[in-house]
């Protein structure tokens, strides 16, 4: 299971004072000081967290690779391919939201002819691309048919979820990894994602990665960030053994 951690967040409290700290490229140095395999940065179209000069830089310094997410829209789309990361997520945006609120609409005619365009010119450029989509099989259908080579299943509804409402959409995110895993994807996880509801989903065997942001920069202006990264670095690799039948929702301790 491999931890990508988005420092978006780190960015956006600098850009709240439109100063230069906190400084979301020393925050990727110091995650994969505390173990994380990639670093995940989403440059929107608004730019109101992570900026141009952002990226360049992060391309120069993390040692790991980088998941670039973006909008299918040629601005952005051609800012992915100078840069070259290893990897490009296509995920929705709108400007009134305060998060990425759901999947791609992969169902819409218009939305799957620019996500295919922008991912033909992605792939032409040699990066790989993501999609984030929500845990449906329709979804998996529509993601091959644009020719990805992975999907970002959106978590948000499973951390949102309470009560028995929580293993519904858990078993339904399970479901969806393994269509996505048998279709030949890779298969990843984000949204929403906390040191609380981490365990079942990490314990999905089929799960490649997740990406997880806002809990550990939270976590991190407690405890430092490095320390953040390995308190849920550890939780990954302990999965496993905490959930004896995985696709099941164990409640933490007062939940």
């Amino acid at each position: 299971m491999r931890l990508y951690v988005n420092i978006d967040h780190v960015a956006t409290v600098r850009e709240a004072r439109r100063t230069d700290e906190p400084d979301p490229v020393r925050a990727a140095i110091l995650a994969e000081a505390g173990g994380a395999e990639g670093i995940t940065v989403h440059l929107r179209e608004d730019r109101r967290h992570i900026q141009d000069r952002d990226l360049r830089v992060l391309m120069e310094v993390v040692r790991t690779g980088v998941n670039l997410e973006v909008a299918a829209e040629k601005e952005v789309v051609e800012i992915a391919i100078q840069a070259r990361p290893m990897q490009v997520t296509l995920v929705p945006e709108h400007r009134q939201e305060v998060t990425t609120e759901g999947g791609l609409d992969l169902s819409s005619p218009n939305t799957f002819q620019r996500v295919r365009e922008a991912s033909d010119r992605l792939r032409e450029a040699g990066i790989r691309v993501s999609l984030f989509v929500d845990p449906e099989p329709e979804a998996v259908e529509a993601s091959l048919r644009v020719g990805a080579e992975a999907v970002e299943f959106h978590t948000g509804e499973y951390a949102n979820a309470r009560g028995e409402a929580k293993g519904r959409e858990l078993a339904r995110l399970h479901r969806a990894v393994r269509e996505g895993r048998d279709g030949g994807l890779g298969v990843h996880a984000g949204h929403g994602l906390t040191y609380e509801n981490i365990l079942p989903v990490a314990a999905l065997p089929e799960l490649e990665e997740v990406n997880i942001g806002h809990s550990i920069i939270s976590r991190a202006i407690l405890v430092g960030m490095e320390r953040a990264v390995r308190d849920m670095r550890a939780l990954l690799r302990e999965a496993p053994a905490r959930i004896s039948e995985p696709g099941t929702w164990v409640p933490p301790l007062g939940y």
